[in-house]
C-alpha cells in the first residue's frame, strides 16, 4: 500500500470519527435540552445542538455536516409525528448551521473571537439570521403534519427561533473558547483564588435565581467581573451557567417566573438570556481586543526605545525588525567603500 493511499485512508477515518463525534454530541445535548421543553414537548427556550452544530462547522469544516444531519434525525425520529415531518425538521436543523457557517465565512469570521466584528457577525449572522431556516422549516413541518394549528404557527416559530439563536449565542462561544484554552503557566495563586471565587459566586447566584425572590439581575455583575478579569474565556462559561440556571427556574415556575402564564415567562426568560449572552460576548470581545491593542502598543514602544538608544550611542542607521533588504544594502555599501564590488570576494 502506497504512502499516499495510507494517508487518504487515515484522513477518511478521521473524518468518520469526527462525524460520529458530532452526531453523538448533537444527540446528547438535545436530550439535555429537551428536559426543559416548554412548547409541544419539542421546542425549548435554549437549544444547545444549534450551538454545537455551528461550532463543529467552524472548527472542523463543512465535512462534518453528515454528523449534524444524523444527530438531528435521531433526535426527531422519536418526537416527530411522521417520517416526512422528521426528515423536514432534520433538514432544517442541518441547513440552519450550514447557512450560518457560509455567512460567517463570507465576512472573514475568525474562530478565535478576538475582534468585535467577529462577535457582531456571530450575533447577527450566525444566530439571528441563520436560525431562521430551522425555525421556519420546523414550524412549517409541524403545521403541515397537523400537529400545530395555523394559529399556533407564529408562537411556536418565535420560541423555536429564539431557542436556536440562544443556543448559538450561549454555547458556540464556549466551545470556540475551549478550543484555544490552555492552562496558564506561572499564574500567581491570587489568580487561582479569584477564579474559584468567580465559580462559587456563579453557583450562588444560580441558586438564588431558582429561589422565591426574583434576583435575575445578579448575574450581570458576575459577567462584568468575568469579562474584565478573564475576557471571553471567563465571560462565555459564566453566561452559559447563568442562563442554564434561569432556564431551570423558568421550567419549574420558580422565582421571577412564578405566577405568570407561559407567554410572559418565555418573554422574560428569552429577554434575560439574550441580554446575558450579548453582554458576555460583546464585553468579553471588546476587552480582549483592547488588551491586545495595549500589548501591541507596548511592543512598538519597546522597539522605538531600542532604536532611540542605538541612535543616542552613535548608530545613526537603526535596524528595523525583519529589515533584511536594509541589511544587504548596508553590507553592499561597506564593500563598495573598501573597493570591492558588492556580492563578490
Amino acid at each position: 500500500m502506497s504512502v499516499a493511499r495510507r494517508e487518504r485512508l487515515r484522513r477518511g477515518a478521521m473524518t468518520v470519527l469526527e462525524i460520529c463525534a458530532v452526531a453523538a454530541l448533537y444527540l446528547g445535548s438535545a436530550k439535555l435540552g429537551l428536559l426543559q421543553q416548554l412548547v409541544r414537548g419539542q421546542v425549548t427556550p435554549l437549544w444547545p445542538p444549534s450551538g454545537i452544530a455551528l461550532a463543529s462547522l467552524l472548527l472542523c469544516g463543512p465535512r462534518v455536516w453528515p454528523g449534524i444531519a444524523l444527530g438531528a434525525f435521531l433526535v426527531n425520529v422519536s418526537l416527530g409525528p411522521s417520517l416526512p415531518a422528521v426528515l423536514a425538521i432534520a433538514a432544517g436543523n442541518t441547513l440552519a448551521p450550514l447557512c450560518s457557517y457560509a455567512l460567517l465565512r463570507r465576512t472573514g469570521f475568525r474562530a478565535e473571537l478576538d475582534r468585535l466584528r467577529d462577535a457582531l457577525a456571530l450575533i447577527f449572522l450566525g444566530a439571528f439570521t441563520g436560525m431562521l431556516v430551522s425555525a421556519t422549516t420546523g414550524s412549517g413541518a409541524l403545521t403541515l403534519a397537523g400537529v400545530l394549528s395555523t394559529a399556533d404557527f407564529w408562537p411556536t416559530w418565535s420560541v423555536w427561533w429564539t431557542g436556536d439563536a440562544m443556543g448559538v449565542l450561549v454555547v458556540t462561544p464556549v466551545l470556540l473558547v475551549l478550543r484555544s484554552a490552555r492552562l496558564p503557566k506561572g499564574m500567581p495563586p491570587s489568580r487561582w483564588v479569584e477564579t474559584l471565587l468567580l465559580v462559587a459566586a456563579t453557583l450562588g447566584v444560580g441558586f438564588l435565581e431558582a429561589g422565591s425572590t426574583p434576583l435575575l439581575f445578579l448575574g450581570f455583575p458576575l459577567l462584568i467581573w468575568a469579562a474584565f478579569r478573564f475576557q471571553l474565556a471567563g465571560a462565555a462559561p459564566c453566561a452559559l451557567a447563568v442562563s442554564t440556571f434561569a432556564i431551570v427556574s423558568a421550567a419549574e415556575r420558580a422565582g421571577p417566573f412564578a405566577g405568570h402564564d407561559l407567554l410572559t415567562d418565555m418573554i422574560t426568560l428569552q429577554a434575560f438570556n439574550g441580554s446575558i449572552s450579548l453582554t458576555a460576548l460583546l464585553l468579553g470581545t471588546v476587552i480582549g481586543e483592547r488588551n491586545q491593542a495595549q500589548r501591541e502598543i507596548a511592543r512598538a514602544c519597546g522597539q522605538l526605545a531600542e532604536m532611540a538608544t542605538k541612535i543616542a550611542l552613535g548608530d545613526h542607521r537603526p535596524t528595523f525588525p525583519d529589515d533584511k533588504d536594509g541589511d544587504r544594502e548596508g553590507e553592499g555599501a561597506k564593500e563598495a567603500h573598501h573597493g570591492r564590488a558588492p556580492g563578490r570576494a
